[in-house]
């Protein structure tokens, strides 16, 4: 006789056991896609952030003249000296560290200070020397860079910026060979160039105009001096030590007290580099901690419904273990089944967050300006780690509850309704 109570009470526990399980599996599939997108979010930022110095030699260091703060072999303090052409040699003969080392001067940028015909515009002046695309690569558009020959000989040429080309030639012609005025001589222009960097040190290459510093320096009346240094190191050499060593050899050539903090300016982009570095290190840190605590917490859940599951078997598992049943079966059987709740809820929330990650990539971040953010997807490295951390914590979700299962006697859990 079909009893409908006996009937609605096994449908009641069938319903209320897969609701409980659905909840928990969305606990781990929760835990594990905010550990995806907080892993993808923190490395879309480090990749955005990098991409903005990438091209930019991270172990260069730049340094000018500034007022003395100190007396020194007759001279008094607050005198204003200049680096000159004589102290490149010097360096480059006492610091054997140096990898490249770059003159640079700055123009006068005034009112229209660049024409070409009946096109005018405001733009940076910079006077570099050829190796400075070791520093700063330059991507260039039309023809060349300035080169040796163009430093010894002065040539009067210069190499304008992608935005000075599209102000002063709005027909897009070939610019190469063309004539164009720069505070009031001309140049001949040899290249078009644009930054790979958003670095820029004395303004955007796309918006400069970049002549031989020899050039600047007679053009300008300037004799041989010099407003500021570019030098790149060798690999594996601290940046600092090498600039504190050219500091020093600086003030030892230009009668400077070795104690004047003031005489010499500078910074080394590696320190900044290295602060990133340090920035990004402790956000992976912090997002593994939260990550990792948003997964403990979904597999808690696995364990305590598994704890549940084990209660209301109680009965089935004293049977089998009357029939005959050996312990590492029963106990084989409730770790798979936590183990597979586990594996199946957080893959998915793995492949979800991934494809989430994909999403936003492809139809927001590309599209997007102003986005620190760029390429927000996890390592393989990183998804591997996440598997393995699932399936240990899956593992021990459904240990301590296969424990509880085996401490169970069979003839307690018969007489048990």
């Amino acid at each position: 006789m079909f009893d409908l109570d006996r009937f609605q009470e096994i449908w009641q526990t069938i319903i209320r056991n897969k609701v409980r399980s659905f909840l928990t599996g969305f606990g781990v599939f929760w835990g594990i896609f905010m550990l995806v997108i907080m892993m993808g979010a923190g490395h879309g930022l480090e990749r955005g952030m990098l991409k903005g110095i990438d091209g930019f030699a991270t172990n260069s260091c730049f340094m000018g003249s500034a007022t003395t703060s100190l007396p020194y072999k007759g001279f008094q303090k607050g005198r204003r000296w200049n680096i000159h052409n004589r102290d490149l040699d010097i360096l480059l003969q006492s610091v054997p560290e140096i990898e490249c080392l770059s003159p640079m001067l700055w123009g006068q940028r005034s009112t229209n200070n660049v024409v070409y015909k009946d096109n005018s515009g405001s733009y940076n002046i910079r006077g570099l020397h050829s190796n400075y695309v070791e520093i700063e690569q330059q991507r260039m558009e039309y023809g060349r860079f300035i080169n040796e020959i163009d430093i010894v000989w002065a040539r009067k040429v210069c190499v304008i910026g992608t935005s000075v080309y599209e102000e002063l030639f709005p027909t897009k012609s070939n610019p190469l060979g063309q004539y164009i005025r720069v505070s009031g001589i001309y140049y001949q222009v040899i290249g078009v160039s644009s930054g790979v960097s958003d670095v820029a040190i004395g303004g955007r290459s796309e918006e400069s105009v970049v002549i031989p510093f020899t050039t600047m320096q007679q053009v300008g009346n300037q004799g041989d001096a010099i407003h500021m240094l570019a030098a790149s190191t060798l690999p594996s050499v601290s940046v600092k030590a090498v600039q504190e060593k050219m500091e020093a050899i600086l003030k030892a050539h230009n009668s400077i007290s070795p104690d004047d903090k003031q005489a010499v300016w500078g910074f080394n982009l590696q320190e900044q580099f290295n602060m990133f570095k340090y920035l990004f290190l402790g956000i992976s840190i912090v997002i593994w901690i939260v990550g990792s605590g948003t997964l403990i917490a979904g597999i808690v859940g696995v364990s305590n419904i598994l704890t549940v599951t084990v209660k209301e078997r109680t009965k089935e598992i004293g049977i089998r273990r009357a029939l005959g049943a050996k312990p590492r079966t029963i106990m084989g059987q409730i770790i798979w089944e936590g183990l597979v709740l586990t594996s199946i809820s957080g893959l998915l929330g793995l492949c979800f967050g991934v494809l989430c990650l994909h999403l936003a990539d492809v139809y927001w971040l590309q599209e997007a300006e102003g986005v620190f953010l760029s390429d927000p997807m996890i390592s393989f490295g990183a998804a591997v780690a996440s598997v393995i951390i699932l399936l240990t914590f899956g593992l021990i979700a459904g240990s301590l509850p296969a424990k509880r299962a085996l401490q169970i006697k069979a003839i307690e859990a018969i007489r048990e309704e």
